[in-house]
């Protein structure tokens, strides 16, 4: 029975993603993006020290993810940033290695089959700039977050990677292209 929800989701994601357009962020979108990040995460009980909210690139998004080897997108419904999420170089680790950095959607962006497009667009991005491996960190109570990780692949590690500082985050994942 659940083959064939999924494979129902499946057929009718192509038509939902008229609901949604997924761009390169662009400097006009550092506001709209910072907001996005500071209004999801506190949502989810990620307010406070060791978490992203709190990285110094959440105010300026365009310039960070122009940098060599990294990618950020937005989402936009009805002409609004309502989401994003890119990839980066995973600080501390080896070259081969990618994280998935701040992804987060507003709630009413939601449901439409934005995180899996999303997902797929940034693990393309990450396999076309040659890494090997993507890593991302979450927490408990991102749920939904965490079963799109293991519907895209992630699987779920022992211990966090690499050099984030977001010592808040208690769940890790990896993909292996």
């Amino acid at each position: 029975m659940a083959a064939t929800a999924d494979t129902k989701i499946t057929q009718l994601r192509p038509d939902m993603t008229d609901a949604f357009q997924i761009r390169p962020i662009e400097p006009r979108d550092d506001t709209a993006v910072a907001a996005i990040i500071r209004t999801v995460m506190p949502e989810f009980g990620a307010g406070g020290a060791g978490f992203a909210i709190h990285d110094p690139e959440v105010d300026a998004m365009y310039a960070t993810y122009t940098q060599p080897r990294s990618a950020y997108f937005v989402v936009e419904r009805d002409g609004l940033v309502l989401g994003g999420g890119g990839v980066a170089p995973l600080a501390g680790a080896d070259a081969t290695t990618c994280e998935l950095r701040k992804m987060y959607f507003m709630p009413e962006l939601r449901g439409l089959g934005a995180g899996t497009a999303l997902m797929r667009r940034c693990l393309d991005r990450a396999a076309g700039f040659g890494f090997a491996r993507c890593y991302l960190e979450t927490l408990t109570g991102m749920e939904a977050a965490q079963s799109l990780y293991r519907k895209s692949g992630f699987e779920p590690l022992a211990q966090a990677l690499g050099n984030t500082g977001h010592f808040g985050c208690n769940c890790w994942y990896m993909l292996v292209f």
